[in-house]
């Protein structure tokens, strides 16, 4: 049975407890190559949340060890980028 994560923003719960994940992280190389301001604005429920989820786990170096179950099968752990699990992510929410 699929479950979807109909209003799950986490990507460490979508890929530890199974949810259904699409795989949009071939775009991380082309975040790092477009510099270092970015803004995101899209509309609401267009997956900001979770995209920033991503880009957090991809980058904590508290993870490097998890790397391979929450990447490996994904496009990123295929063919990473030298930064990811190198800087200590600290995460704000303000919901």
């Amino acid at each position: 049975m699929l479950k979807f994560p109909y209003g799950i923003s986490d990507f460490y719960t979508i890929r530890t407890e199974g949810y259904v994940y699409i795989d949009r992280t071939d775009r991380i190389a082309l975040v790092e190559e477009a510099g270092k301001q970015l803004v995101f604005l899209r509309p609401r429920r267009f997956g900001k949340s979770l995209w920033l989820s991503t880009l957090e786990n991809y980058y904590d170096v508290a993870k490097a060890g998890e790397f391979a179950q929450l990447f490996g099968d994904l496009a990123i752990g295929r063919n990473p980028t030298p930064g990811h699990n190198s800087y200590f992510i600290l995460r704000w929410d303000f919901s």
